[in-house]
Parts: C-alpha cells; sequence; structure tokens
C-alpha cells in the first residue's frame, strides 16, 4: 500500500480517537493527520503488523505513539510497548511527543531509557511500573540482563528509523530484544529506506505486515538552478574551492557519501584557509549544536555533512548546495538540494560527477523530471577576474566615502616622475591581494596548530591500523564474556557515536583493543570509564604502538607495560599494590 502526499487525508476526528487523545491534538493545533498518520493509526489500532517506510519529518511518531497510548492498559503497570530508537536524541524526543499525546490519558507511564545517562536513575524509574519503554538497543539490552526490564507482558513493538540501526551495527542487540518479546506481539517498523537486512528482519519477525510507503510528490523546488561537473576524482576538491572563490556563497553546504570522506573534505578546506566545520552521526548532540550555531551565526560559512547528519538542519538563507559524492539514493537528492531555494530564495546546486557516477545522475533526472545542466568548473583565469573584480566594486565604493580625502595627500606624496597615478593604484591593488593570500595562509596555519594539538595527548602512536583512528587498550577480555558487539554498543550507547564509526577490534583473554575516529577518542574514553560492560567496571585508555607486535604475546608482559609509569591509568586506578598473579586470577 502506498500514498502520496496529494492523495485524500483524515481528521484527527475521523480515526477513532479516545476523547483524551483528541484533547491533547487540539492542545498541539493539530486538525489533519499526515499522510503516514492517516494510514498506519488504523492499522496499528487493529493490531496488524506494519512495515512503515516514510522520510524523517512526516509525523512518523504520532504515527505509532498514538496507537501505543490508546492499546494501553493503564491497570497493569507491566511493560506493554517497547519503542526502539537508535540515538539517545531520538529517544528522548519520542518520549517528549509521547508525553504530549498523553496528557490528558491519566495512568500512563512513559520511560526512556539509553546512554549517558546514570543507570541507577532508570532502574528507579522502571521499578515504579512503566506501561511505554523508549530505549537505545544497547541500555534497553543492559537493563534485560540486569533483570530491571521485563517484556513478558509487552504486546507491542516498535522499530523507529530501523535502518539506521542496522547502520550502527545494531543487528544483533535488536534480535535478541525481539527474541524476548513473547510469542503473542504485534510489531511495527518504520525505515526511510528498504535495505536487505532490514527486509529480512520483518520476513523473520513479522506475521503478513503491511507495508505503508509515503511517496513525496513534490519532487524539487523550481527556485534552485542545479548543474552539474563530469570531472575525475581527484578534481573534487579543487573544483570546490574555484566554486567558492568564484560565487563566494554566504553560506553554503557540502553533501557527501561517508562521514570518512566529510572529514576528509572538512580538514582539506580548514587548512586551505576556509571557515568549515564538519557535522555527521559520529559526533554527540551537543557537538552537533554547537556546529549548527555557528553555522547559523555565520562564524562558519561552509558546513560539510552526510545525510543522516542533515536531516536536522533547518536554515532558510543557504546559498548553494555541493554534492561532492552523487548520492546513492534519488530522493537523498531531492532532499539534499531542498537546503536551498528556501522561503522564496533562490538557490543554486552543484554535483560533482566522476565516472560511472553519470549513470546515477541520468536516474536522479528521471526521478525528478528535471534536467541538470552541464557546466564546466571556473578557472584560474575566471576566479582572479572575479576576484579583482570584487576588489574593484569595493575601491568604487571607498570612493563614495567622504572620509578618504586625508589619503589624497598620501597618494600625491608617491606620485613623481617616474611614478605615476596609476603605478600607485596598481600597486595598491596587488598589496590587497597580497594581504588577502597572507590571511589565508594564516588560517591553514591556526588550523594545522589545532590538528597537531591531538598528538600531543598520546594518540599519534597507538598501533592503529587506519589514518584517522586511535586504538584504545580496555580492561575486559573473553574471560568476562565481551564480544564485538557489546563495545561497539557501549561505545555508539554512551559516547552517542554511530556503530560503523568503530574501526578494528580486538578481544585477548583479559583484555581488548578498539579502535576509534581520534577527533571522538576523549568523549569515548569519558564515556567508556564511566560505563559497565557485562557488568564490568571499564577503564580505557590509548594503547602504545609496541601493543600492536605483542597482541599474541605474554601476558606477564602486558601487565608489566600497564602498571608501569603514573601516566597509566589502568595502573593507577587499578593495580592498587596488586601483583602479576591477581592480575592473571582476573583472567
Amino acid at each position: 500500500m502506498s500514498l502520496k502526499e496529494n492523495m485524500t487525508t483524515l481528521k484527527f476526528t475521523e480515526l477513532g480517537l479516545s476523547h483524551e487523545i483528541l484533547k491533547a491534538v487540539e492542545d498541539l493545533s493539530f486538525e489533519e493527520a499526515t499522510p503516514i498518520q492517516t494510514l498506519s493509526i488504523p492499522k496499528i489500532m487493529e493490531g496488524k503488523d506494519i512495515i512503515g517506510q516514510a522520510q524523517t519529518g512526516t509525523g512518523k511518531t504520532a504515527a505509532f505513539g498514538i496507537p501505543a497510548l490508546e492499546k494501553t492498559d493503564i491497570k497493569n503497570k507491566a511493560v506493554q510497548t517497547i519503542i526502539l530508537c537508535p540515538t539517545r536524541e531520538l529517544a528522548i524526543q519520542v518520549c517528549e511527543e509521547l508525553k504530549l499525546f498523553s496528557k490528558y490519558k491519566r495512568g500512563v507511564n512513559i520511560v526512556p531509557v539509553y546512554g549517558g545517562q546514570p543507570i541507577g536513575r532508570q532502574m528507579m524509574a522502571l521499578s515504579k511500573g512503566a506501561q511505554i519503554v523508549v530505549g537505545t538497543p544497547g541500555r534497553v539490552i543492559d537493563h534485560i540482563e540486569r533483570k530491571t526490564l521485563k517484556l513478558d507482558a509487552a504486546k507491542l513493538v516498535v522499530l523507529d528509523e530501523a535502518d539506521e540501526m542496522l547502520d550502527m551495527g545494531f543487528r544483533d542487540d535488536i534480535e535478541l530484544i525481539l527474541k524476548n518479546l513473547p510469542q503473542q506481539h504485534q510489531t511495527v517498523f518504520f525505515s526511510a529506506t528498504m535495505p536487505k537486512e532490514f527486509l529480512f528482519l520483518t520476513k523473520k519477525y513479522q506475521t503478513q505486515p503491511e507495508t505503508i510507503k509515503v511517496v513525496s510528490e513534490k519532487l524539487t523546488v523550481p527556485l534552485i538552478e542545479q548543474y552539474y561537473f563530469d570531472i575525475r576524482e581527484h578534481q573534487k576538491l579543487e573544483a570546490l574551492t574555484r566554486c567558492l572563490d568564484m560565487y563566494d556563497p554566504k553560506l553554503s553546504l557540502v553533501f557527501c557519501n561517508t562521514k570518512r570522506k566529510v572529514d576528509e573534505v572538512t580538514s582539506s578546506l580548514q587548512a586551505r584557509g576556509y571557515a568549515a566545520d564538519a557535522i555527521h552521526g559520529d559526533m554527540n548532540q551537543s557537538q552537533r549544536d554547537r556546529v549548527m550555531a555557528k553555522f547559523r551565526s555565520g562564524a562558519i560559512e561552509l558546513l560539510i555533512a552526510t545525510d543522516v547528519a542533515a536531516r536536522g538542519i533547518d536554515v532558510d538563507d543557504i546559498d548553494m548546495v555541493f554534492n561532492y559524492d552523487v548520492p546513492k539514493d534519488d530522493e537523498d537528492y531531492v532532499h539534499r538540494i531542498g537546503r536551498t531555494g528556501r522561503a522564496g530564495r533562490t538557490g543554486k546546486s552543484y554535483t560533482f560527477v566522476s565516472g560511472k557516477d553519470i549513470f546515477k545522475l541520468r536516474d536522479i533526472q528521471r526521478y525528478t523530471k528535471v534536467n541538470i545542466k552541464r557546466t564546466n568548473v571556473p578557472s584560474l583565469a575566471d576566479v582572479e577576474n572575479i576576484k579583482t573584480t570584487m576588489l574593484l566594486e569595493k575601491v568604487k565604493s571607498f570612493l563614495k566615502e567622504k572620509d578618504t580625502e586625508k589619503y589624497v595627500g598620501m597618494a600625491e606624496s608617491l606620485i613623481s616622475d617616474d611614478v605615476t597615478s596609476l603605478d600607485v593604484a596598481a600597486a595598491l591593488l596587488k598589496m590587497a591581494v597580497a594581504s588577502e593570500q597572507k590571511e589565508q595562509k594564516e588560517k591553514a596555519d591556526v588550523f594545522s596548530a589545532k590538528k597537531s594539538e591531538g598528538y600531543s595527548k598520546g594518540y599519534s602512536n597507538t598501533g592503529a591500523r587506519d589514518h584517522g583512528m586511535t586504538r584504545l587498550f580496555i580492561n575486559i577480555g573473553k574471560k568476562d564474556n565481551v564480544r564485538a558487539g557489546d563495545f561497539v554498543g557501549a561505545i555508539a550507547g554512551e559516547a552517542g557515536i554511530r556503530g560503523d564509526a568503530v574501526g578494528n577490534i580486538k578481544i585477548l583473554e583479559a583484555f581488548s583493543f578498539v579502535e576509534v575516529p581520534t577527533e571522538n577518542a576523549d568523549d569515548v574514553i569519558n564515556a567508556l570509564n564511566a560505563s559497565n560492560i557485562k557488568g564490568k567496571r571499564v577503564n580505557a585508555e590509548p594503547a602504545k604502538e609496541s601493543d600492536s607486535s605483542g597482541d599474541r604475546g605474554d601476558s606477564r608482559a602486558k601487565f608489566n607495560r600497564y602498571s608501569k609509569g603514573s601516566s597509566s591509568s589502568y595502573g593507577n586506578k587499578k593495580r592498587s599494590g596488586s601483583s602479576y598473579e591477581d592480575f592473571a586470577k582476573r583472567r
């Protein structure tokens, strides 16, 4: 079943909802349900398994949240609905929305459980009775294992943004939770895309599900001029910087398909002196908020982002959008370029097409029914000419000012038999251009200094296999029954980093090594050191490069290495006079 946005929708009063819910909806000034709500609410109320495909911002939370509230038995204090979300930010958002809808439905208790919040506080909240639990997979499993969350009375399970949870490496966790549910229950999966892994889950855990797909009718914005460059991969950065120099946009968005590419492009632009910053799924909410605040205020002019991270970007005066990589999904192209040309303004989009990407671009053109024009990358001469023109325009505006008279005498003193007024003007223009180039170089130097700052924290020689990664030593291993998924879940849940950002994981008998992005190393270490995995207190610190060759070596050598020196947090916090024999016993 599918629905287009221009199809007839229903009013909330036509959906057979209770008086309490309708009153809360009225307080929120909602009258007409969105397409996904119109189709989903009645089906979920009937108890059917649902696969809902819709983008963020279409009203999915109400689509599954309202039926969950309506189906809740307020006399029963056991957990009746479990809602899984990929991030703590989304879990909090879903919980807050459900509380708004349940404003007049007395006796419904909604509890969020997620990493980054003291687990004791959540245990206390659950012990008081919670009919609806909203949480991230890692923390939900933690509560299940502690027996502080029981799902034997659960009637409804919802996976919100299921594709994102799978991308973050939560498949094992999701399956473990689903297996803990009673045999008779209703499953509702919402996802923006339908990857194979997602379809596997639906076949395995749903019974005759009905698919509800909301298709967007409005494919593109007519006020956006759309162009593409047919260039080689290694030419993209130069093409981007020339466009920025040529058109001098006030605010611009640059989209890349991967977070690693986002980091690479951001570093390269900062090194060239551009006011740029990155936003992607590995960053926690506070980091994203800081970057967005700088972007909105104009402190940074360039924001480099992945599609996932850009979902929450709502800035009206973005002049240009650059598709550094051709998006993998046709709809993603529409969402990307729709960030410009808003509120009646005009905008431009440039897509960098390399090699076989041209076939993908043709698919996008068929999908959007728009001709994306091919154009040439501005040449160095074009950029130089436009910069000179802009400088001359500035000079003309200064000539209109009345306070330039005191400089006339200075200029006259430079004119002689061998120096004309034209020579003086040319020299001053040359100095102005040189000054601008110097300023860009100083910005690049500041960036280089900041980049090297990370190496002073001991992250430069940790033995990581991949560039841009830091290798961490963690004090638990096979003896503690940990698996790779435990580390991924803990890092994603506690530090707010996407699971697929975690690199190589090596689990040894008494300890483990995990690679994480260097830019997130501080957050990961702090988060892990304040958490437990499998009931074991975690201690994490940067590994030493020499550990790379000793992974399969003697445990006594390991103990000696991590119990020496005052700089070792493992030695300081855990040793406390213990011997290698004590260390061996812990194995």
